[in-house]
């Protein structure tokens, strides 16, 4: 039994709280989790937790803004109790893919110039950004025509000075000067413009050229950052969370992260229950996750294959369509895909598709985080999946009912056992090593 430490329980998966205490042998803290009419969250703690090292689980799925706030207020509930240390137990990290949002991914450069684009112009995506032999140095200017035909348009061009006394028009608070289309020359005057815009009214600017591209969206929040500062400014000491999907969220905090590996019980599920599985092919459904895919093929000596998605322009339509090439060889084989996380499913379905296309004889789908929000599930039953095994690092019991393809892994003793050595200041270092 593990003296002097709490175990505290969020609303977003109390059977995997039930299942760490019972494995740390000390029952679950009593405290009173709910939330007003108005949605509000309140939280008051029953048992005393001062001088003691807290854990309070909370995982990311389900109403994962309601669950989060619910975190942050028990976290400052401990603290202002006067815990001695505070742990934030996140199996499933909350927004923890915002990275991938600010742009619109496109795939390598096109060799030749589609048919949609018309001569002399190029797209942002279909030339490099950086200047070569017979292309403008301005490559990416809307136009196509480089610096020199911006510098014909402003040749010649000047901004003529308004009389003295003629009083500049106030409008709003700004100074705007009156457009003149045409303004008659003199042999010793050339033909001059005058501004009609001011520096903050950008849609009468008379140069289109300074856009930017529709692929790449503006102003788009970074959730990483801002989730790591509500969980260091609520109080918590330490952070204990399970496959990030992004490693770089580690650097984003100030306190210690230890990120756990879902990697010893997907290698022991292949090892237990694929037959001949030296024989199968370990495929990775993106590029983002090849690393991730390689470690487990190494380990048990097998073969890997990728899967390698591009976004590229079609001749129909300017939409960005996702295309799906594989790299490697699985005809006849078995082949495990392996992913860190299925929401949609969407990608790990289509890559199933692609595998039996060609010619794999079986698919099992080993995933960490089974999210599976949406119509994943309806997805994952028309599919070519033949059996999808993810953990319980969010609740799948509802999703187990529905899906008869689903096998669930238990996470709970990798959590007990990185809470107990935590506890103890022992080193978790061989929670990482899958040899």
């Amino acid at each position: 039994m593990v003296r002097n430490i709490v175990i505290l329980g969020g609303n977003s998966h109390p059977k995997l709280v039930d299942s760490v205490c019972s494995i740390l042998s000390i029952p679950p803290c009593q405290r009173i989790l709910s939330s007003f009419s108005v949605g509000e969250s309140r939280c008051e703690i029953k048992d005393s937790v001062r001088g003691k090292d807290v854990y309070i689980i909370q995982s990311g799925g389900g109403k994962v803004n309601d669950h989060f706030m619910e975190l942050c207020i028990m976290i400052s509930a401990c603290k202002t109790g006067s815990a001695k240390r505070v742990t934030a137990v996140l199996p499933l990290f909350p927004y923890s893919r915002q990275p991938d949002i600010p742009y619109n991914k496109a795939g390598a450069p096109l060799s030749k110039q589609p048919s949609s684009v018309p001569n002399g112009s190029y797209t942002f995506d279909s030339v490099p950004a950086t200047p070569a032999p017979g292309i403008p140095k301005s490559a990416g200017l809307a136009n196509g025509n480089g610096l020199d035909g911006l510098s014909k348009r402003l040749k010649g061009a000047t901004i003529a000075e308004a009389p003295a006394s003629t009083p500049p028009v106030i409008n709003g608070g700004d100074t705007y000067f009156k457009k003149v289309e045409e303004v008659e020359s003199t042999p010793t005057q050339a033909p001059s413009i005058v501004r009609a815009f001011t520096t903050h009214d950008y849609e009468k600017q008379p140069f289109k050229n300074f856009q930017a591209k529709p692929g790449y969206k503006q102003w788009v929040a970074q959730a990483g950052t801002l989730v790591a500062d509500l969980l260091t400014c609520s109080g918590a000491d330490h952070i204990i969370t399970l496959d990030l999907h992004d490693p770089q969220y580690q650097g984003f905090f100030d306190v210690p992260v230890d990120n756990l590996y879902g990697r010893p019980l997907l290698k022991m599920y292949i090892q237990q229950n694929i037959p001949n599985y030296k024989d199968a092919v370990v495929v990775s459904p993106d590029a983002g996750g090849a690393k991730r895919a390689t470690a487990i093929a190494d380990s048990l000596n097998m073969d890997f294959a990728l899967i390698h998605k591009e976004r590229r322009p079609t001749k129909i339509t300017d939409r960005q369509n996702a295309t799906m090439m594989l790299v490697g060889d699985v005809s006849g084989r078995v082949c495990v895909l392996v992913d860190d996380l299925a929401d949609t499913s969407n990608t790990i379905t289509r890559a199933a598709k692609l595998l039996k296309k060609e010619g794999a004889t079986m698919v099992y789908a080993l995933v960490t985080h089974g999210v599976l929000s949406g119509d994943a599930i309806s997805r994952i039953n028309a599919s070519a999946i033949d059996k999808l095994v993810v953990t319980n690092s969010v609740p799948q019991d509802e999703h187990r009912r529905m899906c008869p393809k689903l096998e669930v892994l238990d996470i709970a003793p990798a959590f007990a056992e990185s809470i107990r050595r935590v506890h103890h200041g022992e080193s978790i270092s061989v929670l990482f090593q899958y040899e």
